[in-house]
């Protein structure tokens, strides 16, 4: 089983990132998907949570510049980011929870640099 991340790197500030989670031997579409980031020093926060309803959840900080979305026909999780600040530098996590039991799992993170 793993979540497969990619999209990290570094952009300007103002800019815009895409992040992908693809799951292996892992079925997305009936959990509940999210991403998660942390700072150096910080804990780790939501950023944000898709049902497999569809249902969404963001953290305060998003202020409407990001979008979660899944592709249940290639088993991804995308979150497009915009506007992006010095303050979204951090490696961001894909998770998978079970909507069913207290099973989850983590991806391996993947680092996001907002620099001039």
């Amino acid at each position: 089983v793993q979540l497969v991340e990619s999209g990290g790197g570094l952009v300007h500030p103002g800019g815009s990132l895409t992040l992908s989670c693809t799951g292996s031997e892992i079925r997305l579409d009936d959990k509940t998907m999210s991403w998660y980031r942390q700072a150096p020093g910080k804990q780790r926060d939501l950023v944000a949570s898709i049902t497999s309803t569809n249902t969404t959840n963001y953290g305060d900080f998003v202020q409407g510049r990001f979008t979660i979305s899944r592709d249940n026909t290639k088993n991804t999780l995308y979150l497009q980011m915009n506007s992006l600040n010095s303050e979204d530098t951090a490696v961001y996590y894909c998770k998978a929870d079970s909507e069913y039991t207290y099973w989850h799992f983590w991806g391996q993170g993947m680092q996001v640099t907002v620099s001039a």
